[in-house]
């Protein structure tokens, strides 16, 4: 059976949150929503964040830890799992979410400030995921330093064991490959390029200067890539797929991970991981059916969960991978942990 097949024999429509505790894997427990089942492998999130700060120095103490999680998409809001999951967004959840973004990159309050390292553990240890990759974003300096920001927090409470951290280097920041062997020292595990909020072009030559450093250092790249419709106009432009073929097509050894599998343009993604051996899938955000249509065009040896916390519930990109590898237990191994672990060179 396919597993878009598999998928469609559990409910995809959800009142909230807590709802997904219908599903065979989950249970709410004093108001957490924790997974139940042994069975469920202990995974790798590729994809998540911490609090961001730009202009202004961090603000937020990463180190804290809060009773709730304000995640972007609210545990009330109700959940369909086979859409792209920003559509779910309610249009004030939207006004909020991009005010916590923009003004509040400035401030250590709001959102934001529950986007913390401690918050992130205990989500994890509540669903079974053993480690969680941090992807900062960096503008050019002294515009922002989120990387050392948040590996110090992480080392400030002992969580190197559960948290791999990526580092970002700006393509027009000064002293590009000075910066990237800075990170390098002090251990990040690949490079997070995000053309949306950078600015900047996947194609473009500077950033095709740091794809060949970072080939040379052997450091994975994971792109934001795709358009979301959510983000601004010139966003979403720079996040078009037609403007990933030829950095792939030129730095055949750097190894490049599609986050959210191309987002809104999975199929130009499929077509990508398809035709380019160094191109791997990160799934964060994808509906459960396009999640089982890419294991099932593409197979399981290049296709990574992730989450995209906080702006999501770790739980939610979660029941959609178990839907989709039902019945499958090497597939779920592989895409939950194996295939990460493979990649970034850790304990599977």
């Amino acid at each position: 059976m396919s597993s878009v097949a598999t998928a469609s024999a559990f409910p995809h429509r959800f009142t909230g949150l807590h709802d997904l505790a219908r599903l065979p894997w989950f249970a709410e427990q004093d108001g957490r929503l924790v997974v139940v089942d042994p069975s469920v492998d202990r995974a790798i999130d590729m994809h998540t964040h911490l609090a961001l700060a730009f202009v202004r120095p961090m603000a937020v103490d990463l180190t804290a830890s809060h009773a709730h999680v304000e995640h972007y998409l609210p545990d009330d809001a109700a959940l369909d799992l086979d859409v792209y999951v920003n559509k779910n967004f309610r249009p004030d959840d939207l006004q909020r979410m991009n005010r916590d973004l923009v003004l509040g990159s400035l401030k250590a309050t709001g959102m934001r400030s529950t986007h913390t390292v401690p918050n992130l553990v205990r989500e994890m240890g509540e669903l079974s995921i053993a480690q969680s990759v941090l992807l900062p974003i960096e503008l050019p300096r002294p515009l922002s330093d989120n990387t050392r920001s948040w590996l110090k927090a992480v080392h400030d409470v002992a969580a190197d064991e559960q948290m791999v951290c990526f580092g970002s280097i700006h393509p027009y920041t000064f002293n590009m490959e000075a910066q990237l062997d800075e990170q390098v020292r002090l251990g990040v595990k690949g490079i997070k390029v995000h053309p949306a909020v950078q600015m900047v072009r996947p194609d473009d030559a500077r950033a095709m200067k740091l794809y060949r450093l970072c080939a040379a250092r052997k450091l994975p790249v994971l792109w934001h890539c795709g358009p979301v419709e959510i983000e601004p106009r010139l966003g979403r432009y720079m996040s078009q797929l037609v403007h990933y073929e030829r950095a792939i097509a030129e730095n055949p050894t750097t190894t490049f991970v599609l986050g959210h599998s191309g987002a809104l343009q999975m199929e130009q993604a499929l077509d990508y991981a398809r035709r380019y051996d160094n191109v791997w899938l990160e799934i964060s955000s994808q509906s459960v059916s396009n999640i089982g249509r890419l294991l099932d065009t593409l197979g399981d040896e290049r296709i990574m969960f992730g989450t995209d916390w906080p702006f999501y519930h770790q739980a939610v990109p979660l029941a959609k991978v178990l839907m989709a590898t039902e019945g499958q237990p090497a597939s779920r191994a592989r895409v939950l942990r194996g295939n990460a672990a493979r990649l970034l060179g850790l304990s599977a």
